[in-house]
Order: C-alpha cells, then sequence, then structure tokens
C-alpha cells in the first residue's frame, strides 16, 4: 500500500511526457504510461548527433499466433525539436536531424488481457548507444519482460525490473541498426480494459481465420440448416403415414363408376408412387378405349374411334397422339416404336389439381447457382479481402438447398388425402361384390374400372369377380364377344408392350451390344416383321 502511494505521488509529481534528457549522443530516454481507459501514452527523448540524421519505421502490423495479425494505432502525435513524425495505417515514422528532439504520441491495442506490449526500440536506421525507459500504470506491475536484438531473437535486455517505487524501468546498450528492444508488463487482473485488436493475417492461412463476422455466419447456417431439417423431417414423416384408407364407393347414386376427386387412371403412379410407370401409360391409354376414343380389334389392335376434344387433358390428348399418331396402330409396333409419354403433363395436370407441389427444379437450380457464387466468392476473398469462409458458408448453403429441394416429399396434404382415397379404391376392387352392383349397371362399371385396377395393381380380382358371373357383361369397346377375363388379358398385353418398349429404350441407351437379347436382324434374335 505505501508503495502504491508512493508512485501515485510521483506520478502526480513528475508528467509521463516529461522524460529526462539523453546524457549520451545517439541514445533515448522514454516514458510510457498506461491510461486508465487502456491507451498507451509515450514520450520519446532522441540525442541526435551533428551532422547525423536518425530514421526510423516501425510496423502497425506485426504477425501473431494462428494466422492472425496483431494490429496498433498511433495517434497524437507531436514532436518537439528538428525533424518529422508521423503515423498512418501502417507505420509509425520519425525523421530527426541533429540536437536533442521529443516525440510524443498515443498508442492503442497494447493491452491484451493485462499484458502490455510496446516496441521501445526498433526499425532506427542507426546505432543507439544507450536506451532507458520507465513505466508507470495505476496498479503495480506483477511481472515484467523484456527482449532485445534481432527481430527473431529471444535475448533478454540489459536490464528490467519493478524499483521500490512501483515503477518499471528497463535499459539496454549498444542496440544496432534494426534491431528491436520489446516490453512487455503484466497488471494485476482488471487493471485496464484490454484493446489489442487481432486481424487475420494477409495469407491463404489467414483468409479462413474464424472471425466475428464469420462466427455469425457459421451460427446463422446453422440455425437455418436445422430449421430445413426439421421442416424436411415433418413433411417426409407426414407424407410417409398411412392411415386406414376411408371405405370407397366404386358406383356412384347415377350408377356410374365413381373416381375419387376426378381421378384419372394415369394419376395413380404420380400419386401414390412420385412416378409414372408403364401401367399408368397403359391404363390411361385403356381408359381412352372405354370412353370411346379408340376402338380394339383383332385382339391386339388400336384405331381411332373418336377425335381428342375439350373433354380430355393434356396428358391424355398427348398420350393419344403418341400411342396413334396414324389411324391405327398394333401392340407390336408399340413395342417396337418404343412409345413412351414424358410424364412432364401428367405431373403438371396433377400439379394443377393441387395434388403435387411444383417440381423442385426451380429450387435444385437455384441451389446450385448459389453455390457456385459460394465457390467464387471464396476463391476472391482468400485473394483479396480475407473472410473466406463467408464464401464457404454461401456454397454450403447452396448445396443444403439443393439437398432439401430433393428431399421434400412432391405430395401436399390434399394429394395425401387423395391418395389415401385412392389405396381405399384399391381395396374396394381386391373385394368387390358384384352381386352388388344393379344388373343394368355392371358392364358400365366393370369397363370403367378396369383402367384403375391396372393401375392399381388389382386387375387379377376385378376381373375375376365379373368372369365368375353366370352372365358376365359385355366388353362395349372390344370388336368380338369377349369375357371380362379376355378383357384383362388385353389389358396385362397392353402393360407389357409399353413395359417392353421402355425396356428396348434403356438398353438401346446403354449401348447395341447391351442386354441379354441380340437385337433383332442379328444372329440368333427375330427378324423384323
Amino acid at each position: 500500500m505505501l508503495a502504491a502511494a508512493v508512485l501515485t505521488l510521483l506520478l502526480a509529481a513528475a508528467p509521463v511526457d516529461q522524460p529526462p534528457l539523453p546524457a549520451l549522443p545517439q541514445s533515448a530516454e522514454i516514458q510510457l504510461k498506461v491510461q486508465r481507459d487502456g491507451s498507451l501514452s509515450v514520450a520519446e527523448a532522441v540525442s541526435v548527433p551533428g551532422g547525423v540524421t536518425m530514421d526510423r519505421r516501425v510496423a502497425l502490423r506485426v504477425a501473431a499466433p494462428h494466422h492472425r495479425d496483431r494490429v496498433y494505432g498511433v495517434r497524437d502525435v507531436v514532436l518537439e525539436g528538428s525533424g518529422t513524425a508521423s503515423a498512418d495505417q501502417d507505420a509509425f515514422t520519425v525523421h530527426l536531424t541533429s540536437g536533442t528532439s521529443i516525440v510524443r504520441y498515443t498508442v492503442d491495442g497494447a493491452v491484451d488481457g493485462d499484458r502490455v506490449t510496446w516496441e521501445l526500440a526498433g526499425g532506427w536506421n542507426t546505432d543507439l548507444k544507450f536506451l532507458r525507459a520507465s513505466f508507470a500504470a495505476p496498479k503495480i506491475p506483477t511481472a515484467v519482460d523484456c527482449l532485445a536484438g534481432p527481430a527473431d531473437s529471444d535475448f533478454p535486455c540489459g536490464a528490467a525490473q519493478i524499483d521500490h517505487a512501483g515503477l518499471t524501468r528497463f535499459s539496454q546498450q549498444n542496440l544496432l541498426a534494426g534491431q528491436r528492444m520489446t516490453a512487455t508488463v503484466e497488471l494485476p487482473a482488471g487493471t485496464v480494459p484490454a484493446n489489442a485488436r487481432l486481424v487475420p493475417s494477409k495469407t491463404l492461412a489467414g483468409a479462413f481465420v474464424v472471425t466475428a463476422p464469420v462466427g455469425w455466419a457459421w451460427a446463422c447456417f446453422g440455425a437455418l440448416l436445422l430449421a430445413a431439417a426439421a421442416f424436411v423431417l415433418f413433411a417426409r414423416r407426414r407424407d410417409a403415414a398411412a392411415p386406414e384408407p376411408p371405405k370407397a364407393e366404386l358406383v356412384s347414386p347415377s350408377g356410374e363408376f365413381a373416381s375419387p376427386e376426378g381421378v384419372l387412371p394415369g394419376h395413380a403412379g404420380v400419386l401414390l408412387h412420385g412416378r409414372a410407370g408403364p401401367a399408368d401409360l397403359a391404363a390411361t391409354v385403356l381408359d381412352l378405349a372405354v370412353r370411346n376414343y379408340l376402338w380394339v380389334s383383332d385382339g391386339a389392335r388400336l384405331t381411332r374411334r373418336n377425335p381428342a376434344d375439350e373433354h380430355l387433358t393434356s396428358f391424355e390428348r398427348a398420350v393419344f397422339d403418341a400411342v396413334l399418331p396414324e389411324d391405327s396402330v398394333t401392340l407390336a409396333e408399340l413395342r417396337r416404336d418404343h412409345v413412351a409419354i414424358a410424364p412432364a403433363q401428367l405431373y403438371a395436370d396433377a400439379v394443377r389439381r393441387g395434388w403435387l407441389a411444383p417440381r423442385p427444379g426451380r429450387l435444385r437450380r437455384a441451389g446450385i447457382r448459389v453455390g457456385f457464387y459460394g465457390v467464387f466468392l471464396t476463391v476472391l476473398l482468400a485473394l483479396t479481402a480475407g473472410y473466406a469462409q463467408l464464401g464457404v458458408v454461401l456454397a454450403l448453403a447452396g448445396a443444403a438447398t439443393t439437398v432439401v429441394s430433393a428431399a421434400l416429399p412432391a405430395r401436399r396434404r390434399v394429394g395425401l388425402d387423395v391418395a389415401r382415397r385412392l389405396r381405399g379404391v384399391a381395396a374396394e376392387l381386391a373385394a368387390v361384390k358384384v352381386g352388388d352392383l344393379g344388373k343394368p349397371h355392371r358392364e358400365l362399371v366393370f369397363s370403367r374400372g378396369l383402367p384403375y385396377a391396372l393401375a392399381l395393381g388389382e386387375l387379377g380380382p376385378w376381373v375375376a369377380a365379373f368372369d365368375g358371373l353366370e352372365h358376365p357383361p359385355a366388353v362395349y369397346w372390344h370388336d368380338g364377344d369377349i369375357t371380362p377375363d379376355q378383357a384383362g388379358s388385353f389389358a396385362t398385353a397392353l402393360a407389357g408392350a409399353f413395359a417392353g418398349a421402355r425396356r428396348a429404350r434403356l438398353l438401346a441407351a446403354l449401348g447395341p451390344d447391351a442386354g441379354s437379347h441380340p437385337p433383332a436382324g442379328k444372329p440368333g434374335g427375330a427378324e423384323p416383321s
């Protein structure tokens, strides 16, 4: 306590910015005082011999551990004597001519935790014969350290100690040009606020250092990623939930086959499985025949019966035109010509009805675009301003968007309800009791239900139920007097034709030698008809 009181009296009696004048030429006397706000006040008295100039340049950005630089600030520079002194963002420079000059300035950023560090000498273009310095603070230091010599050395100063009055003193003799003298003083905890400023170094590794903006960016990305994952999990669990399907009524009060919400047979695949297959295409063609747009003859020939009109959807029009570009076609020709329908019109129709969400292509493309922007920004920031992890965060955000677009289920809540009701229809098709249907309506109900039975995988039970009747219903869309079982065989053959065409397209895409069967016209293959 007595030493602290003495130190306070000494500081009040002798201002820190009035250092003693050097007794030797080419020497310096320095006084330092750390203020309560953490700034460091410095006063240097330097003696310059006649006919000589002394120049000093102190870099204000120095290397620190972990790919960072420590940045100092020098302000309020005042020179008393002959010469000049100035400071900018990069360096503190002094130019002195003959005589004794006093340089006063304030240093910001010298306090790191409870340690105060400053370069007492360094960057001089001439030797210093002798240097002495004193350091004062609001509280007596707990430890001191001082290094002198080349920048990469760890040689101790000539003297570094705390005297009986609580002042910290340093001294060094014969400091060569370009050599430095750096003092570090450790103060009691909480003596002054820390103000050290650390920034990423201007290197490739420094560009990827985690800083406050980068940390906030990672935190926001993590929060958004968790929110997106929770949303996708909720949506997928809702989509995968399979509540008991409601009991379906296959026959409307007017005696016609009833489909839920006007669902067409071709919709079954996209609603139940998210994609359309050969069975959906075959069910659509069969439904066109049942609705008198096509006529089936000779067991395997399709002929245009009525032109496409406003009652057909765009998907059905596309099927109609693709399957029958001319007036008629056989199943063998459908298989040989590899007829296929792009599902775009079918999906668009389901989107228009509100059953499915629009395809995630736009979201996926946006994610890919953002990902490329992030890669570009990463490279740009790494080579220029730093903070390159901001670009990494952006690239990962783009990748996450792409993944989310692929993971989100396509069915909306309405589509889930319609799909559930379709499963109810499938259950009724599999367990139909034909005796409960009125005889006048069996013919129409059988034919109208046949495409749905094909699309929903219940063709066998549906056909068997009607074929077992003593008087099976007539098949009005097929030439000749055929039974329900023969109508079911035609439906199976139609689906097989489209499935074979799909397989042929895949083999053709893989190459002429793909598959277990050689192409038509090759040795071992069937001759074209």
